[in-house]
C-alpha cells in the first residue's frame, strides 16, 4: 500500500514538473532580433495624465524601447525606471520613445509615472495578449511580466531582445541600439 502511495506522489510531482516546464518554456525566450514586433494598443500614463496609444502611431515618430518590468513600486523595478529617466535625454537625443509596461493596473501605473518615472517617460498596462505577443508573460504569477527590454525599429521589426531579471544592462544596451540607429539613420543618404 505504501508503495502505491509513493508511486502516485511520484506521477503527480513528475506532472506538475512537466506543467510547470510547459508553462514556463513557452514564454522563457524573447522574440528573436529580425522578428515583426506585435502591434497593439494600451492604455497607460506619462506625468500622472493616462493616455492610450497604438505602437504602429509610435513607431511612425521614431524608434521605441520596450522595456516590460514585473510589478511598480517593487525595488529592481523602482531601480529599472530611475535609470531609464535619468537616461530620457538621451534617448530623446536618439529619436527613440521609451515605454515601459507592465501587468500592473493603470492606477498604480499612473502613480508610479510620477514617482519613479519622474515625469520623463510613459508606462503602460500590459494585458495577456501583449505579455504572450511579446513572450514575457512570468510564471508562476501569469499576471506579470518577466523583465526584458526590445528596442523596435519604425519599420515594426524587433532590433534589440535583453531579458534579464536584474535591471542592469537593460537601459545600457538599448541606449546603445537606439544611438546607432540614429548614427546609421545619419549617414544614409537622403530618399529620394
Amino acid at each position: 500500500m505504501n508503495r502505491w502511495i509513493i508511486i502516485i506522489i511520484a506521477a503527480l510531482v513528475l506532472a506538475g514538473g512537466a506543467y510547470f516546464y510547459t508553462t514556463r518554456s513557452a514564454n522563457a525566450e524573447p522574440l528573436e532580433v529580425g522578428a515583426v514586433a506585435p502591434d497593439f494598443q494600451a492604455t497607460g500614463a506619462l506625468a500622472g495624465e493616462q493616455f492610450s496609444f497604438r505602437l504602429s502611431d509610435k513607431l511612425k515618430e521614431g524608434p521605441v524601447v520596450l522595456y516590460f518590468f514585473p510589478k511598480a513600486f517593487t525595488e529592481g523595478c523602482t531601480i529599472e525606471a530611475n535609470m531609464f529617466a535619468e537616461a530620457t535625454a538621451d534617448f530623446e537625443a536618439a529619436g527613440a520613445t521609451v515605454i515601459g509596461m507592465s501587468g500592473d493596473d493603470v492606477e498604480t501605473l499612473t502613480k508610479f509615472s510620477i514617482e519613479e518615472c519622474r515625469d520623463k517617460f510613459a508606462v503602460a498596462r500590459a494585458d495577456s495578449e501583449v505579455m504572450d505577443g511579446y513572450h514575457v508573460r512570468m510564471v508562476p504569477k501569469l499576471s506579470m511580466t518577466n523583465r526584458t527590454s526590445y528596442v523596435i525599429d519604425q519599420n515594426g521589426k524587433i532590433v534589440l531582445a535583453h531579458s534579464a531579471g536584474e535591471p542592469k544592462g537593460h537601459v545600457t544596451l538599448t541606449l546603445e541600439k537606439v544611438q546607432q540607429l540614429a548614427r546609421a539613420k545619419a549617414a544614409a543618404p537622403p530618399e529620394s
